[in-house]
């Protein structure tokens, strides 16, 4: 049987986190087809590595993982490269910028197939019918590809039961990068180690890009298995906090609470992802027992202060200003960290309209501060996502905003940024508004510096804070040229584009 190369292209710059998604793919072929990990944040020349496992002639597919942002500079180069110099190889796409973009990536040419979703049974389901020379892959869940021209989605799978999955194949990732590469020192712990619980969301947030791929839909795996894990790790390779970067981490709170009683007494530190409205409903009891079975921060959606947005935004369940209010209060008492994030700069009916809802969100922000100041605010500019029929995405497309319809205009500098959510080339964001909203932005992060970037203390934060002062509290903005050259002497880390500052 011909092997398989799984790549995970680069996507940061900096100390690189473990690569789950391709171990997600590795443990589905475990055992059934021999395949190698290529990751491209820990080679020098990925694409020269891959190139040469492709002139041994063993290699028949190629199988990558592609986010929107940074992973397509290499994905789309290496993979065009891949199918011009062997056309018989097959082209596997991943990720969530292949099953939102899946027209552009298939009409490239060099996709073959996209894993729309959980592939845990379609990539190895793939092979298998591939490998015995039969192209009739429309029974196989969880698929698009090109058929008679046009690309066509095959039914959606039910999520998988998690604990019944096979376990990640660390050890195999290891033979190939030392395990050790993955953990570094964070704000959390001294080896942080990326972990993935559960996949999905049971929300279907018009601006979130996960929506179109499970529909509302979210399965997680048992606290048990989770702690099993995680202690595992621990014994094995040292690892005294987790990044849990599931999508919804707190969805069942039976599931959380669980985790946390299993481990309160194993010195474990870890930071998740959740919905205000979800976890409001916890008891003060719950949070206190998460706060001391080590959960130290929470990232949230705070979105908006302006309710009529937030119905907009298509946000669903409960969530309001005043929750928002409400809730950061309740989580300076108990002493878990909240990490809101913040949209602005959505459409409006007029420029004013606009205008009028950035101006209001700054106003908010610096009232959460002042419920509780350690509440860390992180700000995007609003980028649009593919949620097709939504009355958001509908709004932007009247507004003129469009996708590249070609997969390599992704590479220009504007679009490689997009998914960032720093730049976006929405037509009704005048520059002004941008400018209002990226010169408060660094006069916050002056006068409020992460927590996250542990480097920023003592004098570096006296300082910043000092010079950030006034701007702050009298709301002037304009030109914060000293807190820029400041943040880019001391490298600054906002973790919103490339995670927690790690070393």
């Amino acid at each position: 049987m011909s092997k398989v190369i799984i790549f995970n292209p680069r996507s940061a710059d900096a100390k690189h986190r473990i690569p789950n998604s391709i171990l997600q793919v590795g443990a589905s072929v475990e055992g059934k087809y021999d395949y190698v990990f290529v990751d491209g944040n820990l080679e020098q020349d990925p694409e020269q590595k891959i190139m040469d496992l492709l002139s041994s002639g063993d290699f028949g597919y190629f199988g990558t993982t592609v986010m929107p942002g940074p992973q397509l500079s290499q994905a789309i180069p290496v993979t065009k490269k891949a199918k011009e110099q062997y056309p018989d190889l097959v082209t596997i796409w991943g990720g969530y910028f292949a099953s939102n973009q899946y027209e552009s990536c298939l009409k490239s040419g060099f996709v073959d197939y996209i894993i729309n979703g959980p592939g845990d049974n379609a990539f190895p389901e793939l092979l298998k019918t591939l490998e015995a020379n039969n192209s009739d892959v429309t029974n196989i869940k969880n698929l698009i590809y090109l058929r008679d021209g046009v690309a066509f989605k095959t039914a959606k799978e039910a999520l998988l039961n998690q604990d019944t999955l096979p376990p990640l194949p660390y050890e195999k990732l290891n033979e190939h990068y030392a395990l050790e590469n993955y953990l570094g020192k964070t704000f959390l712990g001294s080896k942080t180690l990326a972990y993935h619980s559960s996949f999905g969301c049971p929300f279907t947030c018009s601006f979130c890009a996960v929506v179109p791929i499970y529909n509302a839909r979210w399965k997680g795996k048992s606290a048990s298995l989770i702690a099993k894990d995680v202690l595992e790790l621990k014994e094995k390779y040292g690892v005294d906090s987790v990044e849990f970067h599931d999508n919804n981490f707190f969805t069942s709170r039976k599931r959380v609470v669980e985790f946390a009683e299993l481990v309160k007494e194993e010195n474990i530190v870890w930071w998740g992802e959740g919905r205000i409205d979800t976890l409001n409903k916890y008891s003060d009891e719950d949070l206190t027992l998460m706060h001391e079975a080590g959960c130290k921060m929470i990232f949230l959606g705070a979105e908006t202060g302006n309710d009529e947005v937030l119905k907009k935004m298509d946000k669903g369940g409960t969530q309001t200003g005043d929750e928002i209010r409400t809730f950061v209060g309740r989580m300076g008492k108990i002493g878990i960290i909240p990490e809101l994030s913040f949209v602005l700069g959505l459409p409006g009916d007029s420029p004013q309209q606009v205008m009028r809802q950035i101006l209001e969100d700054i106003e908010f922000i610096k009232e959460i501060k002042t419920i509780n100041p350690k509440a860390e605010i992180i700000i995007y500019l609003y980028s649009p996502v593919p949620t097709e029929g939504s009355e958001l995405y509908e709004e932007i497309k009247k507004a003129g905003f469009s996708f590249p319809e070609k997969l390599e205009d992704w590479l220009s500098p504007a679009w490689e940024k997009f998914d960032l959510r720093k730049n976006p080339l929405t037509p009704w964001l005048t520059p002004r508004m941008v400018d209002k909203i990226q010169n408060f932005e660094t006069v916050l992060n002056g006068y409020y510096p992460t927590a996250t970037d542990y480097r920023i203390k003592g004098i570096k934060k006296k300082l910043l804070r000092a010079f950030s002062w006034w701007r702050y509290t009298t709301g002037f903005y304009k030109w914060p040229y000293e807190i820029k050259l400041m943040h880019k002497v001391w490298k600054y880390r906002q973790p919103e584009e490339q995670g927690f500052y790690m070393e």
